[in-house]
């Protein structure tokens, strides 16, 4: 019998702030729960989990530290690397962005659903500021954190085009994540042809949202930018980027694109310190 399959972990928007995914996507918006789910899909059930920690960071000099095994080291320099084996996908992030557990899945549900049924879900997110915002906003005494932003992969299973599959996972998080139950304050963006340095081609679609009514102290509109493609098995995959807009440091569009860049297909030995 082969060991058992880690646990992944989740979210809910419930309270915000960010949390991320394990082999998919991470956005903010609050963590009400842990939940293990059987695949970042979005089934899951209510076993609860404790918060995993992050993994450790790369090497600071950027160097390549897992050639030797066939792998790759960041792409751009001081970097650090983020692997999801299961879907096939390696990109890198800024060393300011806290890598999770590779086991660690976010996802976001309708505020008024009580079985909390993902409505997309990302898996080993990187999220930078992981206590941009902290609030208390139903006055429990319990204080609940918020993110600045996240950037994770995910399968995205059933989709028949990558237009498609960007399309829908973009607006998803923005509506999960900031704007529901309101669909009127979305801006969806045209699918645009991209291509990453490491030659990996798909589709891009940016969807904002603007004029969100705030309920909570640390409520702001969002904005997600998903690439949509094909990994080396032939199936429809992602990477998201999910964070706040129109605050004063949100992430510019430049750092968004060069992390971008460097979305890869997974090779063994990828992300190893």
């Amino acid at each position: 019998m082969g060991a058992p399959e880690p646990p992944r972990r989740s979210w809910n928007r419930t309270v915000v702030a960010v949390v991320a995914a394990s082999a998919a996507v991470v956005v903010a918006c609050g963590v009400t729960g842990f939940l293990v789910l059987r695949d970042d899909g979005g089934n899951g059930n209510d076993k609860a989990d404790a918060k995993p920690t992050a993994t450790g960071s790369a090497s600071p000099d950027g160097t390549d530290r897992s050639a030797a095994k066939g792998g790759s080291g960041p792409l751009v320099h001081g970097w650090n690397t983020v692997v999801n084996a299961k879907r096939g996908i390696t990109f890198d992030v800024p060393a300011s962005w806290a890598r999770q557990s590779p086991s660690w899945v976010s996802y976001v549900a309708k505020d008024d659903d009580p079985e909390e049924k993902p409505l997309v879900a990302m898996m080993a997110p990187a999220v930078l500021k992981e206590k941009w915002c902290t609030s208390d906003d139903n006055k429990n005494g319990s204080e609940e954190n918020t993110a600045l932003a996240s950037t994770g992969t995910t399968g995205e299973k059933g989709s028949r085009s990558a237009a498609e599959a960007a399309k829908d996972t973009a607006r998803t998080w923005v509506f999960g994540a900031y704007t529901q139950p309101d669909t009127t304050r979305l801006t969806i963006g045209e699918p645009e042809s991209y291509r990453t340095k490491s030659g990996v081609e798909g589709s891009l679609v940016t969807v904002t949202s603007s004029g969100t009514p705030k309920k909570g102290k640390c409520d702001t509109d969002g904005k997600a930018v998903t690439f949509a493609f094909k990994n080396a098995e032939g199936k429809f995959v992602s990477w998201t980027y999910v964070g706040a807009h129109g605050v004063p440091d949100e992430v510019s569009d430049a750092t968004i694109r060069q992390i971008l860049s460097t979305v890869r297909l997974f090779k063994e030995g990828d992300g190893q310190d």
